[in-house]
């Protein structure tokens, strides 16, 4: 029987201590501001000194570039900012900072993937920020298994967690995502790290939603717009006016509704074509919206408001590569499809907000006046909203509000109520 392999003891672990809580150091002073404003206020106010991120996302949508931009930052105010590349050379990370004009310094460079070797490297440079593009291409000598397994991206990144809790140097992560869009490796990699934040879109489309899914120092409810241009990713300062910038107005299946993106109200347009299917089945196509959901609400048009979609292909696109996961979008969704289908555009001034329920009912939405006003902020001069909802605001939001008990009725509301009994 063989004897079990030693765990590697980091050299660089100091002697256990004791010392009152009231003096170990706090405030906001411990905060490093990335000169990134989006990116400082998703994190809280800037990163806190220690902390491990871990930063997710499907390969080619911009996590390298992120980092590198970020790193950028903090090595042009003078800094040392050390960047682990497991995955690119140093030649190719060059390429990349040169496109993106993300060259400092202080910016330097380390191709390796042995975690001890790591280490040894971040003891003897002691840089003000790590990169470690990613935590599934290192390997620990002690762990059995190969790189990227279970194991070993837990056994290496909790090296690297003692390491920046010891040295108080903020440490950032890159992880790979699984097909279905979750974290790939361990779920304690998640608990064990300060923060996650996730970046995702439309690789095809500019924009990129990064989401702080947790956060030990600030909100998790939040959310910041990116665009990726060619000189790196930007930040988008005012993202529904970015979403609905291009929307053409008063065309049939077009609608314009307010999802909620963690706390923060987002403008976003729906879009819906309905066409004579050649094909048995019919065909569906959802990009931007849940294909179940999208499904569901077609089948209430069908056998609620009575409009013969059973014989129509329908296709439904939300621009820009927002993802809309929120039931607030149903009523939107319906009526874009229902403006397709009669051939009847919808008032471009109106924003749609609720929720559509299996027999033809209009239910409330969460946070309505938070998202009432981003639609009064943007010029919208009415709103289309539960009847429930509409009952339970404090003040006038505004614009005027038409609440709505049924999808018939809201269909009367915009004007396709007589289409629909015409056609």
């Amino acid at each position: 029987m063989s004897s079990p392999r030693p765990a590697f003891t980091p050299a660089y672990a100091p002697a256990a201590t004791v010392t009152p809580l009231a003096e170990q150091p706090g405030g906001d002073e411990l905060r490093i501001a990335l000169g990134m404003p989006e990116l400082d206020r998703l994190l809280g106010g800037g990163i806190v000194v220690g902390s491990v991120m871990l930063l997710a996302g499907d390969p080619g949508i911009g996590k390298s570039t992120l980092l590198l931009q970020a790193a950028a930052r903090i090595a042009s105010g003078g800094e040392k900012v050390l960047y682990v590349s497991g995955e690119e050379s140093g030649a190719q990370v060059r390429m990349r900072a040169s496109r993106i004009g993300a060259s400092a310094p202080g910016l330097l460079f380390a191709g390796e993937t042995n975690v001890e070797s790591v280490v040894a490297l971040l003891e003897s440079e002691r840089p003000k920020l790590v990169i470690i593009d990613s935590i599934q291409t290192l390997y620990l000598e002690s762990t059995a298994s190969g790189a990227g397994s279970v194991a070993q991206v837990r056994d290496c990144a909790q090296v690297l967690l003692g390491w920046a809790k010891t040295s108080g140097v903020p440490l950032f992560l890159a992880g790979h995502v699984t097909k279905d869009g979750n974290i790939a490796g361990p779920r304690v990699l998640e608990h064990m790290v300060d923060v996650v934040l996730y970046m995702d879109g439309d690789e095809m489309g500019s924009y990129r939603i990064l989401r702080c899914t947790k956060n030990r120092f600030g909100s998790t409810n939040d959310v910041a717009l990116l665009e990726m241009r060619g000189d790196g990713l930007a930040e988008v300062n005012d993202p529904s006016a970015a979403l609905i910038a291009e929307r053409q107005r008063a065309v049939p299946g077009s609608a314009v509704i307010v999802t909620l993106e963690g706390t923060r109200p987002l403008l976003s347009e729906v879009q819906a074509l309905t066409n004579m299917s050649a094909f048995t089945p019919p065909r569906r196509t959802a990009n931007g919206m849940d294909f179940n959901r999208m499904a569901m609400v077609s089948a209430v048009l069908s056998r609620r408001a009575k409009l013969s979609l059973g014989n129509q292909d329908i296709m439904v696109n939300v621009p820009g590569g927002l993802k809309v996961n929120e039931p607030a979008g149903d009523l939107g969704l319906a009526l874009a499809m229902a403006s397709s289908y009669l051939d009847v555009p919808l008032d471009p001034d109106t924003v749609f907000l609720g929720e559509v329920g299996l027999n033809g009912e209009i239910r409330r939405i969460p946070q309505v006046e938070r998202r009432l006003a981003e639609a009064v902020r943007h010029g919208f001069k009415t709103a289309v909203i539960p009847k429930n909802s509409a009952s339970q605001l404090s003040e006038s939001p505004g614009l005027r509000i038409v609440g709505v008990d049924s999808l018939r009725e809201a269909m009367a509301e915009c004007g396709l109520g007589r289409a629909a009994r015409e056609s």
